[in-house]
């Protein structure tokens, strides 16, 4: 663990934040399915990092009920109520945007389903590679906005504003023109719960 890590770990844990880091990916989903017991009821948000881990598949398998707003077949009315009850599930499961090194979380939503889950859920964790790790604050909202949002309206086929050059531009980002991806910001400065908020720091590069 280098130097960089270790010193996020400690400033984690003077924020009341739990910081677990794992070096590869395989790893990292055996410590999550060890941090959640199997009779636990499991939300989740949209996240590329979580797919690439396989969580979802292996959490269904074991028998964890998981509230998968994403499952094929499911209404738009059946998708919103899943995503209702995952954020009041036991266990919540999500990736951040962006990680400050100052400790900071950034976390942008177009429905807010991810940011009731972080704020509501019994048990959080959080997953993300190294590659989400920025100098500041003011880095971490970059980084959000103009590159994990740009790829993920691309990935979605969002006409967001930020599609043209690749630069936030919120002021115009508004209905009817476009559709905006960063409805909703949430920062996680500090945790008052102990040991509710987990991060699980992966030492590979993970999702957007």
């Amino acid at each position: 663990m280098d130097k960089q890590i270790s010193a996020l770990l400690q400033t984690w844990q003077k924020r009341g934040i739990q910081g677990i880091y794992l070096p590869d990916k395989q790893s990292a989903a055996a410590k999550i399915l060890e941090l959640i017991p199997e009779q636990s009821s499991v939300g989740i948000s949209g996240s590329m990092t979580l797919n690439e881990l396989e969580i979802v598949k292996s959490l269904q398998g074991r028998g964890n009920r998981v509230f998968n707003q994403y499952k094929l077949g499911l209404s738009r009315a059946e998708s919103l109520e899943l995503r209702k009850q995952g954020a009041l599930a036991d266990y919540y499961l999500a990736s951040a945007n962006a990680i400050a090194e100052t400790g900071e979380l950034v976390f942008i939503s177009a429905y807010g389903n991810r940011i009731a889950g972080i704020s509501s859920a019994g048990d959080v964790l959080i997953v993300c590679g190294v590659n989400k790790i920025t100098p500041d604050l003011s880095a971490a909202f970059k980084r959000s906005r103009e590159y994990a949002a740009v790829l993920n309206c691309k990935r979605l086929n969002w006409n967001s504003a930020c599609l043209e050059a690749g630069v936030c531009r919120q002021t115009v980002c508004l209905v009817p023109e476009y559709r905006r991806m960063c409805c909703q910001v949430l920062v996680i400065e500090a945790e008052a719960v102990a040991d509710r908020l987990k991060v699980v720091l992966v030492g590979e590069k993970l999702g957007y």
